[in-house]
């Protein structure tokens, strides 16, 4: 092993690497010829497919190019696709209508189900009694106004599209069982995660819905993968309790199957998110959180008792069954293993892979295992800033809080760092900001920790995993309580001597972004940071933004325009004078949730008062980088802006780019 400083190791975790051998995978479902899923591949500009695994072993790409399976409901899709017996439906990305194909034989011809330009589809069942499918409908058809949501029919025969349901502004999760019909609605201001409701009605003859009835929800109750059940039953995830946990209901009301302060519902920031599946009579196949670990186990529904499965995995997600056979599907991860769908024997509880998100194979040697992590936080636990003084403390206790996250530490079989010598610290922040993140192995944290950065990937107040009243910390506080986490987690590190206090940086994107550049803004903790299609004018968030998130900030900072000043105190870009630090920015130029224009904002005052700054901008590239050259140019162009900030040679051989009032 060689001495060397941290931030100069050099790693076989390069960012081609990690693009080229890299894809995601997600929603996997039985078919009569194998199973199905679908993945997102970088390497064909993060084109979305559908693939077939036969019988035999062999897969087979259902969807050729130029098709991309994605939907643009809420702008995060989600549910794009449907397998009903034969038929394979899917969104189209380039024009958000409907396909259809056979799905044998395999080499069948494509055909259009729908032409309703304007008309976006997503979260879709098929209602076979009636030759038709059942979806949730973004109408985006009237210039200049706020698109309207509802659920629809389309005809199979003819391409028809009829509402059905209509009047709230959001629709999700509809679920079909023998002339009955359920969903979720929810309005402004709510988000899913604030409070939706439930709903059922019967189909009469003609397919119209009859006795449409509220089942459960309310504006402070958030109600999650409804699913029906025999003798006019329901299941849903509720968090009346504080928790997301299971319920039941039927004619005698509703009850919860196994009050528990453990996590089984998500934010739905996508549709089609499956947490448990009905097995039979007395039993749920599910998946639950705690301290945001998963676990996946069998819930007897009549005596509330959960019985564990024995698996490796700490991160569990799209769950399908097969009744018949016993087999169930779901995406695994671990701290050691990438992201793979994995098939399960029920009854025997063997499980093998059918497909890894990675092909990449390195010595574990080079691997950091995270240990979690829980800190004292408050404004008593970050060092005194400008952020108490810009900010007014608008009904925050002073008393000594506590978040949580996943730490890091610089791992490198190659390398031992020089005596006495502590490590740069980088802080990553999720997006959302109501999201989490969980201990997986993910190869753009073992980028940094495998060159000698130590990693903080933080579940700050507001995350998810923890229960209501934790992600409830973050209402009318964002831009406070995350900056402060965020700032008490590095020092925390720093005080335990895992961290060089003199080098941490922050870096996130979306949501995180904005905590990012406020951290930088108004507080001293940080020497520089990355925006990663970050926010730095709430304002311009809260009047240019799409319909998902256009009350989001409501909850978030307070309605807008009654406190608009609340909105310009927490903007980093209304106080450019406190940002006296590096930083980065990338950005996707057709980003519709956060407009190119608020990182570009940013740039030219921090070029103003000659403070060194980078800008990336991405054509064609979204909200969320899907094209593998972006996501790897990031990657190196954000560990180049550090080395040359701490003036450190990197061993990779990196492009540069051009840092304002540092090259010139």
């Amino acid at each position: 092993m060689k001495d060397a400083a941290y931030g100069t190791w050099s790693s076989p975790i390069s960012a081609s690497s990690i693009v080229a051998g890299t894809i995601g995978l997600s929603g996997p479902c039985f078919s009569p010829a194998g199973v199905v899923w679908s993945e997102s591949r970088p390497e064909e500009s993060g084109r979305n497919l559908l693939v077939l695994m036969a019988e035999n072993g062999s897969k087979i790409d259902l969807i050729p190019p130029p098709y991309s399976v994605r939907s643009r409901v809420h702008e995060y899709g989600g549910a794009s696709w449907l397998l009903a017996d034969n038929q394979l439906y899917f969104v189209n990305f380039s024009d958000q209508q409907i396909y259809q194909r056979s799905l044998y034989p395999f080499d069948a011809a494509i055909t259009p189900l729908t032409n309703a330009d304007g008309l976006r589809f997503a979260d879709f069942i098929a209602d076979t009694v009636h030759d038709r499918l059942i979806a949730v409908m973004e109408d985006h058809r009237e210039p200049g106004q706020e698109a309207k949501n509802y659920l629809g029919s389309i005809d199979l025969a003819s391409g028809d599209i009829t509402v059905l349901h209509q009047g709230h502004d959001f629709y999700a999760s509809p679920d079909l069982s023998t002339g009955r019909l359920c969903w979720l609605c929810w309005d402004h201001p709510q988000m899913p995660w604030d409070g939706t409701t439930l709903w059922s009605a019967e189909i009469s003859r003609n397919g119209d819905l009859e006795n449409v009835a509220k089942v459960a929800g309310a504006s402070d109750i958030s109600i999650f993968q409804p699913t029906l059940g025999r003798d006019s039953g329901t299941f849903f995830i509720s968090d009346k309790n504080g928790w997301w946990n299971i319920y039941y209901h039927d004619k005698k009301g509703s009850r919860c199957l196994l009050p528990m302060e453990a996590e089984f519902g998500l934010p739905q920031w996508v549709f089609g998110m499956t947490r448990y599946r009905v097995l039979d009579e007395d039993r749920l196949l599910c998946i639950w959180s705690k301290d945001n670990i998963d676990r996946l186990g069998i819930l007897e529904i009549n005596s509330g008792k959960l019985n564990p499965c024995d698996l490796p995995f700490t991160a569990l997600s799209d769950l399908a069954l097969d009744k018949t056979t016993g087999m169930a599907l779901f995406v695994g991860a671990s701290p050691t293993s990438f992201p793979a769908i994995y098939q399960l024997d029920i009854n025997t509880g063997r499980y093998e892979c059918l497909a890894d998100s990675s092909s990449i194979d390195f010595d574990e040697g080079y691997y950091a295992v995270p240990e979690t992590v829980s800190f004292p936080t408050g404004p008593l636990h970050a060092r005194p800033s400008s952020l108490a003084a810009v900010i007014p403390n608008e009904g925050v206790s002073n008393e000594t809080d506590v978040a949580h996250g996943f730490y890091y530490p610089p791992t490198n079989k190659d390398y031992t760092a020089v005596a006495g010598e502590r490590p740069p610290l980088l802080v990553k922040l999720h997006g959302g900001p109501t999201s989490a993140t969980q201990s997986t192995l993910n190869l753009q944290i073992q980028y940094w920790t495998s060159r000698g950065f130590g990693v903080l990937d933080l579940n700050y107040r507001g995350s998810t995993g923890y229960g209501r009243v934790y992600r409830q910390k973050l209402n009318h506080q964002w831009g406070i309580t995350d900056v402060e986490d965020a700032c008490a987690g590095a020092l925390y590190l720093a005080a335990a001597g895992k961290a060089d206090d003199r080098r941490m940086v922050i870096r996130g994107g979306s949501a995180g972004g904005y905590t990012t550049l406020a951290a930088l803004t108004f507080a001293d903790v940080f020497s520089a940071g990355a925006s990663y299609y970050g926010i730095g004018d709430l304002i311009l968030l809260a009047e240019d933004t799409h319909k998902f998130e256009s009350r989001y900030l409501d909850s978030m900072i307070g309605p807008y325009p009654e406190h608009a000043q609340r909105y310009i105190d927490r903007s980093p870009l209304h106080h450019i004078d406190l940002l006296n630090c590096p930083v980065i920015f990338f950005q996707g130029s057709e980003d519709k949730v956060v407009p190119p224009n608020q990182a570009a904002s940013m740039v030219e005052a921090l070029k103003g008062k000659n403070q060194p700054v980078a800008y990336v901008l991405f054509e064609g590239e979204q909200h969320g980088f899907r094209q593998a050259e972006n996501i790897k140019r990031a990657l190196n162009l954000e560990f180049y802006f550090y080395a040359r900030i701490f003036g450190y040679k990197p061993a990779d051989d990196i492009e540069p780019v051009s840092i304002y009032n540092l090259d010139d």
